[in-house]
């Protein structure tokens, strides 16, 4: 209770402190909108890199953390999607033309650098390193703030993909307005990262008739033991002005079910440490009825690798059947109360498809072990 209550004291302290700012003709004001730091666009000319830069903000609150005070990977992932899908938008808007909406198509892996905490303040900057003829790469990064203290430090870096749909009709993909490199590399790495990513995509459609089955009375430690879904009607809410559902709402719910597989599992806090490229395969509309599942794939010593699909089902259209919409993996790991990591249960696969589906994690584990290592080495 004091902890809770001092976390409350400080996310009031915080959110004054950023009305007073705001008063001063920042942004808006008022007991819920006055977290909220304004859009800023950086820079004198949009179509040439860096571009533009979208910068948000606002300070972490109870609902957004768990218990242990640790804000929810989810909330963060959301932060980033929002700031992306604005720099994209506004970048495919920039010139005379049909207008359009960027959606979220792929997300590339995103590492949790260092935990962010009720009352601290999120700063996200998002920038356009790329564009292709239809589609467009956002860099963004999150920093969080101390804002007794002054103290920041970097807690996230993603790389989003967005394309560009028409708003008179959402299943028409526009071009993206080029952007002027300032050096030729810039473009040509931009294009071999935009290759990389699509031959990823197409091999990831081969998994989306895979489904979750529940199982009665499994046993602890077992992949059915700690399986997961959630089930959510889309509404207005959730969706943009297309009618569909954000990226970064999806991108909430899918590390909610992740965080329950893994505490299931491990049964102490957990946060997320990282997730593998998140592949949106189809737009979810409206009034979808949408089931995310969670599945543990593979356990290290110390972390927690774990499956997430999103099925859409269009109830009020009967002339459509249910549909992948997304899938991703998530990685956790389990925290003592003091906030270290501990030794996590290893995973007990028993189906031939859960050791195959261990195997393959196992193999996505020790590539990027490796590749940090790689990067830790020092240089001769």
């Amino acid at each position: 209770m004091k902890l809770l209550a001092r976390a409350l004291r400080l996310c009031e302290f915080g959110r004054q402190a950023s009305s007073r700012r705001l008063v001063a003709g920042q942004g808006c004001v008022g007991p819920r909108r006055g977290c909220c730091a304004p859009i800023q666009v950086v820079g004198p000319r949009a179509d040439v890199l860096p571009s533009g830069a979208c910068i948000t903000g606002r300070i972490m609150r109870p609902d957004d953390a768990n218990v242990a005070g640790n804000v929810h990977g989810g909330t963060i992932l959301k932060m980033i999607e929002e700031a992306g899908a604005i720099i994209s938008t506004r970048h495919c808007n920039s010139q005379n033309g049909e207008r359009c909406v960027a959606a979220l198509a792929r997300v590339e892996r995103t590492d949790f650098l260092s935990p962010m905490c009720i009352g601290e303040v999120a700063h996200v900057s998002a920038e356009i390193t790329y564009t292709s003829k239809h589609s467009v790469e956002v860099q963004v990064n999150v920093m969080s703030e101390n804002i007794l203290t002054g103290a920041k430090k970097l807690t996230n870096k993603a790389t989003l993909w967005y394309v560009p749909l028409s708003l008179k009709n959402v299943d028409k993909v526009l071009e993206v307005p080029p952007v002027v490199y300032s050096r030729q590399e810039q473009e040509e790495e931009g294009r071999k990262r935009y290759e990389a990513q699509k031959l990823e995509r197409m091999e990831t459609k081969w998994r989306n008739g895979d489904i979750v089955q529940p199982v009665l009375n499994p046993e602890p430690n077992t992949v059915s033991y700690s399986q997961s879904s959630l089930i959510h009607l889309v509404g207005p809410s959730d969706c943009t002005l297309h009618g569909f559902v954000h990226g970064g709402v999806t991108m909430k719910l899918m590390d909610e079910v992740a965080g329950i597989v893994a505490a299931r599992h491990c049964k102490t806090n957990i946060v997320t440490a990282s997730v593998d490229a998140i592949n949106f395969h189809d737009k979810i509309r409206k009034g979808c009825v949408i089931t995310i599942s969670g599945r543990m794939t593979f356990t290290s010593n110390k972390s927690m690798e774990i499956e997430v699909l999103v099925d859409a089902d269009p109830v009020v259209d009967s002339s459509q059947k249910r549909y992948r919409a997304a899938s991703a993996f998530f990685t956790y790991v389990s925290l003592s109360q003091e906030g270290r990591s501990l030794p996590v249960p290893q995973l007990v696969p028993e189906t031939e498809d859960e050791k195959k589906r261990f195997e393959e994690g196992k193999g996505r584990y020790l590539q990027m072990k490796a590749k940090r290592q790689g990067h830790t080495e020092p240089q001769p």
